[in-house]
């Protein structure tokens, strides 16, 4: 056996074991975006024949082999499957497995010598930073199911947000936790860098990003307003999520649904007494109920009741952020010694939450100030809720830096989907709601960003953390 092989055995090992995983992942995506949008359980009942009912039995839904061995077609009706579901099978196999294979196996200057596309912190390899990388492919496999949810019906189930939110929280802190147990109160470097752990053997326990505290942007370890605003906006939110549940504040576009029957019902009425036509009638479906929401005439009053939403959790926010400077980021006088105190350094946990946190409200709020400016200028409704809650998602995964790059980045993706649809009129004449453009536009960053990191650091010969002496 070759001796490279033998040494990347376990990685290997590992490898094939999340490429597994990320072809169940898509399954378990085929099953999310058929039942989700008809509003079915996606638990029960289990898998089955839509035709004639047959339930699935464990070798026809091994995911992808599974479509391979029916060949297409349903073992007792004979009805076709559609080849959609290996096909997101094998994305999301490959996504998971490629991005894992990116991150811990490929060597550097392996890809066109351009370096290391994986982040800083992946060089610490999967047995200290597994918890990011999950948090990573929990984000992919969620991004997948809201992209083909939102192009099929310009809808994001909300669900499909909080998951990776959730675990990005739970995971980055618990991280977080055990590393500072582990390796214990971290302090900044001397050099400048900021963000490295005097620790035992530092490039191997090395977690960090380069002017960062961990894998994902921070306040920094003496960041208290970061901190202060990420734990304040978020218990903003939780209390305007309350005052909506018992009626103090009233739900946006709360009225749509009686606004779309009467508006049918006076279309109804303008069509009594014309003839009948197909060209007259056109079929009830997406493209109307698109345009019947962007006929809505009441979107800037909406916008206010939005506003009204935030109000809390900006000021929490900012009350909270300056209240954390007030008690923990001032230099102080000790009226012991007489000499002058730092200011406090907040624990690592700490500042991986308020990331978390800030993550969230930071992403969410670009996206927001756009759907919020754009619908008071325009007069429609400029981008859906959706969105807002898949790049606050993408916020709480990454830290905030990344999905605010994406966020403008996903314009050009726009306009690039737009001269390839004047291309192929006929297969891609459909609009396309942005929440995809988003998705793609972060997938983007996450493989991207690296690499435009090390080229500006060649730029400005900024020093690499694997270079210290």
């Amino acid at each position: 056996m070759p001796p490279w092989l033998i040494y990347n055995l376990p990685n290997i090992t590992i490898l094939l074991f999340v490429t597994a995983v990320g072809a169940c992942i898509g399954s378990l995506t085929n099953v999310l975006v058929y039942r989700m949008p008809l509003g079915l359980d996606v638990v029960t009942p289990t898998s089955r024949c839509p035709k004639c009912n047959h339930k699935l039995t464990w070798r026809e839904n091994i995911p992808i082999l599974g479509w391979l061995i029916l060949r297409g077609k349903c073992r007792f009706c004979k009805a076709k499957i559609s080849p959609e579901y290996p096909i997101v099978e094998t994305i999301v196999a490959l996504l998971f497995g490629g991005i894992f294979a990116l991150w811990y196996m490929v060597p550097e200057d392996a890809i066109f010598g351009l370096g290391r596309i994986a982040p800083e912190w992946a060089a610490n390899g999967p047995a200290l930073t597994w918890p990011a990388m999950v948090v990573l492919l929990v984000l992919v496999g969620s991004m997948v199911s809201m992209t083909i949810i939102d192009a099929r019906t310009s809808t994001i189930p909300l669900v499909l947000t909080w998951v990776p939110a959730l675990v990005a929280l739970f995971l980055h802190t618990g991280h977080a936790i055990w590393f500072q147990t582990k390796y214990g109160t971290p302090e900044m470097m001397p050099t400048g860098l900021g963000g490295l752990w005097e620790v035992e053997n530092l490039r191997s326990k090395w977690i960090t990003a380069p002017g960062e505290v961990w894998t994902i942007a921070t306040g920094g370890l003496g960041g208290w307003r970061f901190i202060g605003i990420g734990l304040g906006g978020a218990v903003g939110l939780i209390l305007s999520n309350l005052m909506l549940k018992f009626g103090l504040l009233t739900r946006s576009f709360d009225d749509f649904e009686q606004w779309y029957q009467d508006h049918h019902e006076s279309k109804a009425e303008e069509k009594t007494g014309e003839e009948e036509s197909t060209e007259t009638q056109p079929e009830a479906g997406e493209s109307e109920s698109i345009e019947d929401w962007l006929m809505y005439p009441y979107a800037r009053r909406e916008m206010v009741r939005e506003l009204a939403f935030l109000c809390l959790p900006v000021l929490l926010g900012l009350g909270s952020g300056w209240l954390m400077v007030q008690m923990f980021g001032h230099w102080g006088t000790n009226p012991e010694t007489g000499m002058i105190d730092p200011p406090t350094l907040a624990p690592l946990w700490l500042v991986v939450l308020g990331g978390v946190l800030m993550g969230y409200l930071i992403a969410g709020a670009v996206v927001w100030a756009v759907r919020i400016g754009g619908t008071l200028a325009f007069g429609k409704e400029a981008m859906g809720l959706g969105d807002v809650h898949m790049m606050a998602a993408v916020g709480a995964c990454l830290g905030w830096i990344d999905p605010t790059i994406a966020f403008f980045l996903a314009a050009f993706v726009g306009v690039a989907y737009a001269i390839v649809a004047q291309i192929f009129r006929g297969k891609l004449s459909r609009a396309m709601p942005y929440g995809p453009f988003l998705a793609v536009a972060t997938m983007m960053v996450i493989l991207g960003k690296p690499i435009m990191e090390m080229g500006l650091g060649m730029i400005f010969r900024m020093p690499g953390p694997l270079n210290l002496p």
